[in-house]
């Protein structure tokens, strides 16, 4: 698996990401919900982070990495290639830049909370409303180097 930074010309293919790790993962989002997200992450949210995408074998894009400096904003991994490796590879790449790292995770995705814990983030505190304000929880995780 190949890691490197984005370009604007993969803005669409990893929204399609988004949409479909969404979808799978984020079963407290209505899908009018995750339509008026579509638009935030495209144009607003994408351009706000800095961005590694990991290729699998065959050139395609198996995931993606937005950070804001040491805080993953974004780890998206295709809800066809989870499980192979991705996610896991992205970690380690953001971890080996910044030497610790930081994540904001929403309670109601037991998946993404699991996949964190076995990577070693540890809980340092919980929110009860995302950034947008709105009534889903977050756990706030720090992975120490």
């Amino acid at each position: 698996m190949n890691i490197r930074e984005r370009n604007h010309g993969d803005d669409l293919a990893l929204v399609d990401i988004w949409l479909r790790s969404v979808r799978a993962t984020h079963a407290f989002l209505t899908e009018k919900d995750i339509q008026a997200l579509y638009p935030q992450v495209l144009n607003v949210r994408l351009p706000a982070v800095r961005v590694w995408v990991c290729e699998d074998e065959a050139g395609e894009i198996a995931g993606f990495i937005g950070l804001k400096g040491n805080k993953v904003d974004m780890l998206f991994v295709d809800a066809n290639k989870r499980g192979k490796g991705a996610g896991r590879r992205l970690l380690n790449f953001a971890l080996s830049l910044h030497g610790w790292l930081q994540v904001d995770v929403n309670e109601q995705n037991p998946q993404a909370i699991g996949f964190y814990r076995h990577y070693g983030f540890v809980d340092i505190g919980r929110s009860e409303h995302d950034e947008a304000g709105q009534p889903f929880p977050i756990i706030h995780m720090k992975l120490a180097g």
